[in-house]
């Protein structure tokens, strides 16, 4: 096991370069199983869940190629076998997101419970009621066993909540289906438009991409395709509240403007701006950090939502960038009933916040963070302990940190050309 060892009080400077959204890679990796030809998949994150799923995709028969960093060759031709090792399985949630595909390539797929962030429970009915709508059947047990006793038929279906990657195991199953499948109540957040244009690319014909309705006209056969997938706003989230808890200067390059609106409005209420330059986005170091309060005066909140509300994966670093901002502010994660407890880390270092219960924290602020022993639990809290240790007076150490790499490729040596104090050693 290895730890971070982080010495805060430092500004972070300079220029860094957004990677590829890991959301959405992990997605089009399963996806590769829809066809026999060769997918190559650019700008694919070099981050633990990558290397999961491509292990995965191995044991399954795959031919998996990495020839330069960024790129993925998948040739899934030999696909015999739906079982998913529960060795693997167990470390990842995207595990989950072979059953659609593996479904559509085998007729049936073995999935042992899916792993991931403790962050509460996180349900699968939705996947399953999907999959049972487009004609599969399900054994529950230790194991999940989903099989076809009849080929893949398109259907309505209306998803019980607009769960991420139950609409892309749906879409991954109704591309082979035969007839028109419509799935409304969609979550259409960009890494599920990737992953639609991903098989649009490769022949699927998928309509509606971008809205809460999808129509799917299945097709017999998909195609290999090269496609490169956008950039992840939640890295670029997370690199915006860097630069504000530490008053630095950075440029962040290939930002996806086009997907931070709303994540744009969020950082405003906490008086952090930042100027926009083609797809990149400047946040100067002279930041008001002034909470703004809402219209007649009432303390403004910040609370996720589906897509395009704010995500839910930045109210973690929403969280330890508003301790250092002047006023209160609600912080309030209605989608996770566990992802909020992290804060009692933060108390313990000094911050000002009440948690109200699971969902609600109330911030005051500014307060003056001190160093702490802290243990990641997932990777967005992870990540906002990264922050609240930068920011700190001291050092700060940091345990756990397979949930952080997880999801943010090379971040120390990253972090540390921007100026940061922080090491990674062994625990």
């Amino acid at each position: 096991m290895q730890k971070y060892v982080i010495e805060g009080g430092v500004a972070l400077r300079g220029t860094i370069k957004a990677g590829g959204n890991k959301n959405a890679a992990l997605p089009c990796i399963a996806a590769s199983l829809l066809t026999d030809q060769k997918i190559i998949l650019q700008n694919i994150p070099a981050i633990e869940d990558v290397d999961v799923l491509l292990k995965i995709l191995s044991t399954l028969g795959a031919v998996v190629e990495r020839p330069q960093p960024g790129t993925v060759i998948i040739t899934a031709a030999n696909i015999k076998s739906g079982q998913v090792p529960a060795d693997l399985a167990k470390r990842i949630r995207a595990s989950i997101l072979f059953a659609g595909p593996l479904l559509a390539r085998v007729g049936e797929v073995e999935l042992p419970p899916p792993g991931g962030d403790v962050i509460g429970r996180r349900r699968l009915d939705t996947h399953f009621l999907a999959l049972i709508g487009l004609g599969a059947r399900i054994e529950a047990n230790d194991r999940f066993r989903i099989f076809l006793e009849k080929p893949l038929a398109g259907s309505d279906l209306f998803l019980d909540e607009a769960s991420v990657t139950a609409t892309e195991n749906a879409v991954m199953a109704s591309v082979l289906a035969s007839g028109e499948t419509i799935i409304q109540n969609a979550a259409c957040e960009p890494h599920v438009q990737d992953l639609c244009h991903m098989l649009n690319s490769m022949g699927a014909r998928i309509e509606g991409i971008g809205s809460n309705i999808l129509r799917i006209q299945g097709v017999k056969k998909l195609h290999g395709t090269e496609y490169r997938i956008g950039p992840d706003f939640m890295e670029v989230g997370s690199f915006i509240g860097l630069a504000a808890v530490t008053r630095g200067d950075l440029l962040i390059q290939n930002a996806g403007v086009k997907n931070l609106r709303m994540i744009k409005m969020g950082f405003a209420k906490l008086g952090v701006e930042w100027e926009t330059d083609g797809d990149d986005i400047h946040i100067h170091p002279n930041q008001s950090l002034r909470i703004q309060a809402d219209f007649g005066g009432a303390i403004p909140k910040i609370d996720d939502a589906p897509w395009p509300g704010f995500p839910a994966d930045l109210t973690s670093i929403m969280v330890v960038t508003a301790t250092q901002c002047v006023g209160t502010v609600l912080i309030h994660e209605k989608m996770f009933e566990s992802r909020m407890f992290f804060v009692d880390k933060l108390i313990s270092m000094g911050a000002g916040i009440i948690l109200c219960d699971p969902h609600r924290a109330v911030v005051s602020g500014p307060t003056r963070l001190r160093g702490a022993e802290l243990v990641s639990p997932d990777v967005r809290a992870g990540m906002a302990m990264v922050l609240a240790g930068l920011a700190a007076e001291g050092k700060s150490t940091i345990h756990n940190i397979y949930q952080i790499e997880r999801g943010y490729e090379n971040l120390v040596p990253r972090l540390q050309n921007l100026g940061a104090r922080i090491e990674k050693i062994q625990d």
